[in-house]
């Protein structure tokens, strides 16, 4: 267990109030998460000395956001969805689908993905901020991440060139679809994705999809 000494000494009696106040139970939505007041924005320096103590640490424009373990609901969302993009990424050569614990480092923010399509580079980028920006995000919601993921995260993506945005609703059992020159797609039915570079199109069938990951509503 990391004590308050260690953050005193690397972070400062302010980010060691707030760091405190940020912990949180095991289970992702087993209650929304506290966040103390801090003084000035947070940095990747800082970032990189939080601990690997099962959360997941991220950045956005300053704001520091943790998210504790995912629930099995969750994971099981990830897990059938791997299975429907990775034959489709790998047939139309879109890169790589890309999980957990990759992340997006750009414009002094680092976020960490539920998954991701990224292109392939000529040559293999040794940092995460060389790393080319991805063709396509997946968020998946949770009641303590519903507000970053429609707000700070979703205004990071778009910012930095992301092409495409899902955030999967498990609760509506939708996809919102999220781009830059266009309105919010909600699919309940199908969803179609046909990116840039591919020969044919995506079709997912929404109801089928959250039916094979979580059962009957």
């Amino acid at each position: 267990m990391w004590g308050a000494h260690f953050w005193w000494r690397t972070l400062g009696p302010m980010r060691a109030y707030s760091l405190h106040a940020l912990q949180t139970t095991p289970a992702e939505d087993t209650r929304t998460m506290r966040m103390a007041q801090i003084t000035g924005a947070w940095t990747l320096a800082e970032l990189d000395r939080l601990p690997d103590d099962g959360n997941k640490y991220e950045l956005v424009d300053g704001e520091l956001f943790v998210t504790p373990a995912p629930s099995p609901a969750h994971e099981a969302l990830a897990g059938e969805l791997i299975w429907i993009l990775l034959p489709y990424v790998k047939a139309q050569e879109l890169g790589r689908l890309v999980f957990p614990r990759s992340v997006v480092r750009r414009e002094g923010s680092e976020v960490e993905p539920d998954l991701m399509v990224r292109p392939v580079t000529p040559t293999r980028p040794t940092t995460w901020a060389e790393m080319p920006t991805p063709s396509l995000v997946v968020e998946i919601l949770s009641r303590t991440t519903r507000r970053r993921d429609n707000e700070q995260k979703r205004a990071f993506y778009l910012r930095i060139g992301v092409a495409e945005y899902w955030i999967v609703d498990r609760f509506d059992r939708t996809i919102r679809i999220i781009t830059a020159n266009a309105d919010d797609m909600v699919c309940d039915t199908t969803l179609v994705w046909c990116p840039s570079g591919a020969t044919e199109a995506l079709h997912i069938d929404v109801p089928a999809f959250f039916l094979a990951a979580l059962g009957e509503a």
